[in-house]
């Protein structure tokens, strides 16, 4: 007979992952070739998963759903030990990076919001004074062709 504590340490397939955590099979197989979960194969060669996994899934989602890129969320992902479940410390401190992020973000956004009316639309991406794409006309300095400039 087996114990409750030894089926929660069992590990779980990626049908079961994809089932708890809602994310699609072809997702997780995505994540874990980022580095962003891992596995381990079984005697079949059977992908199986820690269910520490299913956290890391969610911070995975809420982290997207914010905007954060899969590159940052791998980088942050990698300063925690692959083999525990994070904690609410972890997410802690992972919140704290991605809040100063989007607080950038936001003050950008707010500030291109605040701008668009200036815009009259016309694309020329060379006037004088473009406050959303060309301001202070540094595009016009690199000379003729497309060039592309992200404000601060």
């Amino acid at each position: 007979m087996t114990t409750p504590r030894s089926i929660h340490e069992r590990p779980l397939s990626v049908g079961q992952i994809a089932e708890r955590s809602g994310v699609a099979v072809s997702t997780l197989h995505f994540y874990e070739t980022k580095g962003l979960i891992h596995s381990q194969r079984n005697a079949g060669n059977q992908r199986r998963y820690r269910r520490d996994v299913l956290r890391r899934v969610a911070i995975i989602k809420v982290a997207q759903r914010l905007g954060i890129p899969l590159a940052d969320i791998g980088v942050a992902l990698s300063t925690l030990p692959c083999d525990h479940m994070p904690t609410a410390a972890d997410w802690q401190h992972l919140s704290a990076q991605w809040q100063r992020d989007l607080d950038a973000r936001i003050e950008q956004l707010t500030r291109l919001r605040d701008q668009l009316t200036g815009c009259i639309g016309c694309g020329c991406l060379s006037m004088q004074d473009c406050p959303l794409r060309n301001p202070r006309d540094e595009l016009g300095e690199q000379g003729a062709g497309a060039h592309l400039l992200e404000a601060d």
